[in-house]
């Protein structure tokens, strides 16, 4: 595994997680601000880094149909963030939904069969 999908695969893997756990705990609370934070940062990894790895489908150069969601994930972040310190929360929350469905949207994608984490996890 190189460096890029390492980074990728391990700020996924936290985004995953932490949020779900984000829309399962009480919203508004000092916790939900601190994890909030780390998971918008691992969201924007997760995506950014997306761009340093080739595409299973490459569309464009090596950019496939994941990395659309890489730069859906991104704008969901921003949106969400700025919507956050702007106290507006029902953007707020369906951009930080959004983001999460895109990451969820992506990993399923990840599965396929032929591509590395399909092969990894499955052996296919």
């Amino acid at each position: 595994m190189n460096t890029p999908t390492a980074i990728h695969l391990a700020a996924a893997l936290y985004a995953l997680v932490v949020g779900g756990l984000q829309l399962a705990l009480p919203k508004g609370t000092l916790p939900h601000r601190y994890l909030g934070r780390s998971w918008m940062a691992a969201m924007l990894i997760t995506a950014l880094s997306s761009f340093w790895i080739k595409s299973f489908m490459p569309l464009w150069l090596s950019f496939g149909p994941i990395h659309i969601l890489s730069v859906w994930i991104t704008i969901c972040v921003i949106i969400s963030t700025v919507a956050a310190w702007q106290h507006n929360i029902k953007q707020h929350k369906y951009y930080a939904v959004g983001a999460y469905v895109g990451i969820i949207g992506a990993g399923i994608g990840t599965l396929a069969p032929g591509r590395y984490l399909n092969q990894l996890f499955f052996g296919g």
